[in-house]
C-alpha cells in the first residue's frame, strides 16, 4: 500500500534562489516567485507547511509592463487618516520611492492568505537595484527568460 508523505517543518531545506528582473513581465515573473515561495516546484510539496525556498529578486524598478498597463492600471492605498486613500499608477510606483513595492505586491497577491502567506513572504527579498545583501547565502541564478519567451516583453514594440 503506497501513502503519501508529508513533510514536517524540521524535514525542510531551504535554497536560495536569484532572479534578475530586468525586462520580465510582471504577472509571469509574480507567478514564478509564488511557485518557489509556496514550494510547489519540489516533489516533496505539502500545502500546510512552509517548503519554499528563500527568492532575492534585484532590477524590481526594471520589470516591464505590456499594453497600457503602466499608465492605465491603479494601485490604491490608505495612509490611515480620514479620507486619505491615495491612488497612483504603476508607472509611478515603480519611479517612485519604493519601485520594489510593485513586485511584492504582486507575489503577495497570489499566495493563500494566512499565517502561512505572512510566513512564506518573509522569505521574499526584493530589490529595486542590481546589488543585495545576500551573497553570503550563495543564491543559485535563476534565468526566468530562458524558461519561457514570452516572460521577455519585447521593448521594440510600438
Amino acid at each position: 500500500m503506497k501513502t503519501t508523505l508529508s513533510l514536517k517543518p524540521a524535514e525542510v531545506t531551504k535554497n536560495w534562489i536569484l532572479i534578475d528582473a530586468e525586462g520580465l513581465g510582471l504577472g509571469r515573473l509574480a507567478v514564478i516567485i509564488a511557485n518557489r515561495l509556496r514550494g510547489k516546484h519540489k516533489p516533496q510539496f505539502t500545502p500546510h507547511v512552509d517548503c519554499g525556498d528563500h527568492v532575492v529578486v534585484i532590477n524590481a524598478e526594471k520589470v516591464a509592463l505590456t499594453g497600457n498597463k503602466a499608465g492605465q492600471k491603479l494601485f490604491h492605498y490608505h495612509t490611515g487618516y480620514p479620507g486619505g486613500i491615495k491612488t497612483r499608477t504603476i508607472a509611478q510606483r515603480l519611479g517612485g520611492k519604493n519601485p520594489d513595492h510593485v513586485v511584492v505586491k504582486a507575489v503577495e497577491r497570489m499566495i493563500t492568505r494566512g499565517p502561512l502567506q505572512r510566513e512564506q513572504m518573509r522569505s521574499l527579498h526584493v530589490y529595486a537595484g542590481p546589488n543585495h545583501p545576500h551573497d553570503g547565502q550563495k543564491p543559485q541564478v535563476l534565468d526566468v527568460a530562458a524558461l519561457n519567451r514570452k516572460n521577455v516583453v519585447n521593448a521594440q514594440k510600438g
